[in-house]
């Protein structure tokens, strides 16, 4: 079937535009300046062309062009009905070229809402397929095509004609900086003649501004977005300096401290040896050491948080990391009623890493399951490879049963000194989550149906087959 020659519509003089069209052309240049929001931009732009005041078109139709797959995806539709509430706010009865358009939240909603909108945001033209030749020679040639033919119902490729009823329509591409960033698409249905050459004049002129406007407010988001990641990164930046500092006076001070706590511990154990069973003032002496000793465990991690870490590479096999680590707490799971599930899949899970610190992470989470679970529980202990992006990570999984972390502190839970526990430091997940990073990995906290569930992401070798030990 021959498809309808469209008519390319190019514009560089206009003579032919009156002065009530230069007003029109002055309230849309006015619109588009009158607000940085690519959303209200979009509404502002279909609502002027189908407005009944502005007497061009019955319904107009927005599509962006997505330049990597090459489809033009349906983002808006509007209908003369649906832009009655446009209205033009900031005109000087003494000068026509004044004032721009506004529309209100509550009506932008509506549009959105309508069914037309709803059809329109489920159609997908794809230009590889030339779905519409009219409008793919309009995106491709980078010129307004108006089609006026009723054979153009009968196209198989042009699928949104047939479901709209179009039988008369204009595409109007709309450009910036050498880019094509989209395509109008106007008809008038109730009017059959509708679509004059003026008209037309004053589609192009509009997609010409509407392009641009809308680059621009891309262009000013993306900046937008960047200022507010400088300063986020500053605040970081601020607070890392911060907590070096703090971090330097705590390794100081508690450096200091260290020396006379064990003293003080060792004396308060030499006088407990020296009393008698009997004697009340063992429980002061009991005391006085059980806080040494807490005190002496809180300075060790201030010490182990605050040191730059030192990584000794060699070759690691997660999972007899992990087997290792249950081996040695199986008995106090078994004393304490807590039943271990385990899916750790035969192998070598290789990674280049220090196998003393890996160990470290999973003991303190093994730990920390331990203690959620006083009255004993299960224990899941999972380990998978996964891919993210082009590389390959074990994910190891420890899930317990002892109720979960609080919603309120499960974003704290790797902030230093943060601690749900009456006697933590909070620097035990803080230091884990250090060790994770510096071997390129990820540690995740959240909590399933039973309790809380935290997921270790680290980088595998390629292979993780049982290495020739002959070599």
């Amino acid at each position: 079937m021959g498809y309808p020659h469209p008519t390319t519509v190019t514009v560089h003089h206009h003579p032919d535009v009156c002065d009530g069209a230069l007003s029109l052309l002055s309230l849309f240049s006015s619109t588009l300046l009158s607000t940085n929001r690519l959303n209200k931009l979009l509404h502002l732009i279909l609502s002027a062309l189908v407005h009944p005041d502005t007497h061009l078109f019955g319904r107009a139709m927005l599509f962006l062009h997505n330049e990597k797959t090459d489809i033009l995806q349906g983002m808006l539709g509007v209908t003369r009905a649906d832009a009655v509430g446009l209205q033009v706010v900031g005109s000087d009865p003494a000068n026509p070229l004044t004032g721009h358009w506004e529309l209100h939240d509550d009506l932008m909603a509506r549009q959105r809402q309508s069914d037309y909108c709803a059809a329109v945001r489920t159609l997908r033209i794809d230009l590889h397929d030339e779905g519409c030749l009219v409008v793919g020679k309009a995106l491709r040639q980078r010129h307004l095509c108006h089609v006026e033919d009723t054979d153009c119902q009968n196209c198989r490729e042009c699928t949104f004609i047939k479901r709209f009823g179009i039988v008369s329509f204009a595409a109007a591409p709309l450009i910036s900086r050498n880019r094509t960033l989209g395509v109008v698409i106007v008809d008038s249905p109730a009017d059959a003649d509708a679509i004059t050459r003026e008209r037309l004049q004053l589609l192009q002129l509009f997609a010409s501004q509407a392009g641009m406007a809308l680059d621009n407010s891309r262009l000013y988001r993306n900046l937008e977005e960047a200022h507010l990641e400088l300063q986020e990164n500053r605040q970081r930046l601020v607070h890392s300096a911060h907590l070096a500092a703090i971090g330097e006076m705590a390794a100081s001070i508690s450096h200091e401290l260290k020396t006379p706590l064990i003293t003080i511990g060792g004396f308060a154990n030499r006088l407990l040896r020296a009393l008698p069973p009997a004697t009340p003032d063992r429980h002061y002496l009991d005391t006085i050491i059980n806080e040494a000793q807490r005190l002496e465990l809180m300075l060790a991690d201030i010490l182990a948080y605050s040191r730059k870490p030192t990584i000794c590479y060699s070759r690691c096999d997660l999972r007899t990391v992990l087997r290792e680590c249950l081996d040695d707490y199986a008995t106090s799971f078994a004393e304490r009623g807590i039943t271990v599930q385990e899916a750790l899949p035969a192998g070598y899970w290789e990674m280049l890493g220090d196998c003393h610190q890996l160990k470290q992470i999973f003991i303190n989470l093994l730990v920390n399951a331990q203690e959620a679970m006083r009255q004993g529980g299960s224990l899941t202990i999972t380990l998978e490879e996964i891919t993210h992006g082009d590389r390959v990570f074990a994910s190891i999984s420890i899930e317990d049963s002892g109720g979960g972390i609080p919603e309120e502190a499960l974003n704290k839970v790797f902030t230093p000194f943060f601690t749900t526990k009456h006697h933590g430091t909070g620097l035990g997940l803080p230091i884990v989550n250090r060790i994770v990073q510096n071997h390129g990995g990820v540690l995740r906290a959240d909590n399933s149906q039973l309790g809380a569930v935290f997921t270790v992401l680290l980088p595998l070798a390629e292979y993780h087959e049982e290495p020739d030990r002959g070599m």
